[in-house]
């Protein structure tokens, strides 16, 4: 057995390791990548000291960025959420919708939504409104449901500036303005095939009973001086606005322009994120009649459930730190080419299979970064904004038990375990491979 093979194998057994840990023992994520990545040092034959310290840069270099753009999101999220606005979003579009097209509206909300918070917080936002509209319009709640899911889950997996799409951006140095207009040309399709396209198709097929009182008690007493929709949505869209123009002074201007380095600070992602959230404080704070201890109490509130997610996300880092410096990166770079496996299809493929394996998103594109990564910058020719996507859209694929994802949904809508995985599990299916396809096409004419 050639060398090569050996630590590919390591690798696999590591990833093995990750998901029997995972899911046989019920250990917590952070524990099982960080034992991962030690074992597979020491069986490389790597220093046991260069272990400890690979998996720490791992870390850092990973948290280092990301950590500052999650806080950020997350206090953007929570001034949306108390102000209001996520109301004002939804109610408007369902009301230029019409009751007939409901689903389209709950899906436009969600696209709209999902562009600013994480999934479960969207979930939470928006739900009051599903249960509103369902029973005020007598429309089944599943025909919104499905929708809502379907649009909160396309942007948490592969739009910026949500964790993991930022965590490939900036390991990769993809460009996140070009990675943003990417993402939204390929999300917003996975959403409406996997949202009201699947969700009319499934409708026909699966009885739904209605939702418990325990399911439907998710009502809250709406804020007084809510935000406006335009404010609201202008506050949401800012930092991707201004990534965007970032990404576009990059393609028109020259390096040495003025306009376009200021172009380029404005819209990194760390400072458009800064910006956006000291514009919520005022349109979703005091302009609302907030005080500035109100804010402070909302945007420190926040904070505190993040925890988990960032050791999440810097493990991974670690665990991937340990796969380039034992060897197992360049390992990988050397069969894949003898394989002739394209990257995006590679990066898509990895992220999936993790994602199915482990139940994470967040593990499933780290990992797939750590894998795929090093071949796509060793070919060239790859676009990097490109395989982000890809990878992103990996990570939805297959929600099942071991996710999160799958006990709200099923929890909150007060549906059995068979109807969720008819439901939300085929719909992150069709997806992650409809964001696969658009992400190829887009290869071949961009």
């Amino acid at each position: 057995m050639s060398h090569d093979t050996q630590l590919l194998c390591c690798a696999l057994a590591a990833i093995v390791g990750i998901i029997v840990l995972i899911g046989r023992f019920n250990m917590n994520s952070i524990l099982a990548l960080a034992i991962a990545a030690l074992g597979m040092g020491l069986v490389a034959g790597m220093n046991p000291a260069v272990i400890a310290k690979s998996f720490e840069t791992g870390v850092g270099s990973v948290l280092g960025f990301v950590a500052g753009v999650i806080g950020l999101g997350a206090m953007l999220g929570k001034m949306l959420a108390e102000s209001g606005g996520a109301e004002v979003v939804a109610g408007r579009i369902a009301k230029v919708f019409g009751p007939a097209r409901a689903d389209w509206a709950i899906l436009c909300a969600a696209l709209s939504i999902g562009a600013a918070v994480f999934f479960p917080v969207g979930f939470m936002l928006l739900l009051p409104i599903v249960f509103a509209i369902s029973r005020t319009n007598n429309i089944p709640l599943m025909k919104l449901g499905i929708p809502l899911v379907a649009g909160l889950s396309a942007m948490h997996a592969c739009v910026p500036p949500h964790p993991g799409p930022m965590i490939v951006i900036d390991q990769l140095k993809a460009h996140a303005g070009m990675t943003i207009l990417y993402s939204l040309l390929v999300a917003i399709p996975m959403a409406i095939v996997a949202g009201p396209l699947f969700g009319h198709w499934i409708l026909k097929r699966v009885r739904f009973d209605e939702p418990t009182a325990e399911a439907t008690a998710q009502a809250k007493e709406s804020p007084s001086n809510p935000p406006g929709f335009e404010i609201t949505l202008a506050t949401i869209f800012l930092p991707i606005v201004l990534m965007l123009v970032a990404g576009w002074a990059d393609v028109k201007l020259e390096k040495t322009s003025p306009l376009r380095q200021w172009c380029d600070f404005f819209g990194g992602p760390l400072v458009s994120m800064l910006i956006a959230v000291l514009v919520s404080f005022y349109t979703f704070g005091t302009a609302r009649g907030m005080t500035r201890r109100d804010i402070l109490k909302h945007s420190n509130d926040c904070l505190g459930p993040l925890a988990a997610t960032l050791l999440v996300v810097g493990a991974g880092g670690g665990f991937n730190q340990v796969l380039k410096d034992c060897g197992v990166a360049a390992s990988i770079v050397r069969f894949a080419e003898s394989a002739k496996l394209p990257p995006l299809v590679l990066g898509w493929m990895v992220a999936a299979l993790i994602r199915t394996a482990v139940g994470s998103s967040t593990v499933a594109i780290t990992t797939a970064l750590g894998i795929v990564g090093p071949l796509a910058i060793a070919q060239g020719g790859v676009k990097l904004e490109l395989l982000t996507v890809a990878m992103g859209a990996g990570s939805l694929f297959f929600s099942h038990v071991n996710d999160g994802g799958f006990w709200i949904v099923k929890d909150f809508f007060g549906i059995s375990v068979a109807q969720t995985f008819k439901t939300w599990s085929v719909a992150t299916v069709l997806a992650s491979v409809v964001g696969l396809v658009l992400t190829l096409i887009l290869q071949a004419v961009v």
